[in-house]
């Protein structure tokens, strides 16, 4: 399987790796600092470039059994000739597109903070570039989004501090509390599962995604509509005030 960088750094932005295979379903390497697509993150792009200095761009990342999979884009063919996938045991730098990572980062972080603020399950979400938005199982059709928006903003100025948490499979098991979303379990099996810690009591909560290192690093945020999609469903949008 990959070495996963990106868990305890998100701020890697390149790594030396080996190519392990390399085929249809994508190029998989030994290590890598690319995110795969999962808990509403979308893959990272970026470029894979070998040792004599051709590129390959990386159009998006997924998971795979054997590993992660780096997708090359589209008809992708390296540069001055050669063939369009490099062999196994090739050498190559990993470097993904950091300011598209870096905004992931900001607005994954912000909607943690946004769970913080909403006593109620999740019942789906997504993180955008830009926006971004969390579906939660609240009953209550009234929410005052400019008290919501004032308390996510003070939250985010106060500049917490995160970082990630590991705990045992016995002891996330013995805390059913720590899990929000209705649909999605976290990954129980490997002996232990990674926690995203946020300031003292602020928040805590099973995730493997990618994450800035302090709130203040999001910057001012908008709550833009909140939707009733359904009888107990209600979608609250936002968006990075810049």
């Amino acid at each position: 399987m990959t070495e996963e960088i990106f868990r305890e750094d998100g701020y890697a932005t390149a790594c030396a790796a080996t190519v392990v295979a390399a085929g249809p379903d994508g190029i998989i390497l030994d290590r890598t600092v690319f995110y795969p697509e999962g808990g509403g993150q979308p893959g990272d792009t970026g470029s894979l470039r070998l040792a004599d200095g051709r590129e390959i761009a990386i159009a998006d990342t997924q998971k795979g059994e054997a590993g992660i999979r780096h997708l090359p884009a589209a008809g992708a063919t390296l540069p001055a000739g050669g063939a369009a996938l490099p062999a196994p045991g090739a050498a190559v730098t990993a470097t993904i597109d950091w300011n598209r990572r870096y905004r992931f980062m900001r607005m994954h972080t912000c909607l943690h903070l946004l769970l913080a603020c909403v006593d109620a399950e999740v019942t789906g979400g997504q993180i955008g570039e830009g926006k971004g938005r969390v579906d939660f199982n609240l009953p209550d059709p009234t929410l005052d989004k400019a008290a919501l928006e004032a308390r996510l903003n003070a939250l985010i100025e106060a500049d917490h501090p995160t970082a990630p948490v590991w705990i045992t499979d016995e002891e996330m098991a013995a805390r059913p509390d720590l899990i929000r979303t209705m649909s999605v379990k976290p990954p129980m099996g490997a002996g232990r599962v990674r926690l995203m810690k946020i300031g003292d009591g602020v928040d805590l909560q099973p995730c493997g995604g990618t994450h800035v290192a302090s709130t203040g690093e999001i910057g001012p945020i908008v709550i833009g509509k909140i939707e009733n999609k359904g009888r107990q469903n209600r979608r609250i949008n936002l968006r990075f005030a810049d």
